[in-house]
């Protein structure tokens, strides 16, 4: 599993651009910048849906005032569902750059994937929240399987507040 001080790998996410699909090298977004990257299991799922991408909405802005250059989520869907996803929840308008990782490969290359065929979900990301500067994880924090309170944009925003 990924860990703070650890360089995150290479990445091929996609994204739908406006000539549709496109590649977007993880690496390029995180050259010299300072970027919260979020994970969910699924797009539209219940919890991913109602609490976690609408804490990172609410505090879009205040993670910018405290030096964030720019909020990733990623999800194991395809790209149309990501674009849709933050076209209806206002993630896309409050400029959360939403990726899909739809082959898990970042999900697996981190050691976060996991499956849960009860619920239809198989390799999937586990629930997370980090802060990469220039390529490097200096926060991490992981949920527990199912709950959501440690990596939301609240605890973001409180890890980032100023000592």
């Amino acid at each position: 599993m990924i860990e703070v001080g650890q360089h995150l790998p290479e990445a091929r996410l996609l994204r739908i651009g406006a000539n549709g699909p496109e590649e977007v090298r993880l690496s390029e977004r995180l050259a010299g910048r300072k970027v919260v990257i979020f994970a969910v299991p699924g797009a539209f799922t219940p919890t991913c849906d109602s609490a976690h991408l609408p804490s990172f909405i609410r505090n879009a802005g205040a993670l910018r005032d405290r030096g964030v250059d720019e909020i990733i989520c990623l999800s194991v869907n395809d790209a149309h569902v990501m674009r849709v996803w933050g076209e209806t929840t206002g993630a896309t308008a409050a400029g959360i750059f939403l990726l899909a990782d739809a082959d898990a490969g970042f999900a697996k290359a981190v050691g976060l994937a996991y499956s849960n065929p009860a619920a239809g979900m198989f390799d999937r990301s586990r629930r997370y929240a980090m802060v990469v500067e220039d390529g490097i994880v200096t926060a991490f924090d992981l949920d527990p399987l199912g709950q959501c309170s440690l990596s939301t944009g609240d605890a973001m925003l409180e890890r980032l507040a100023p000592r």
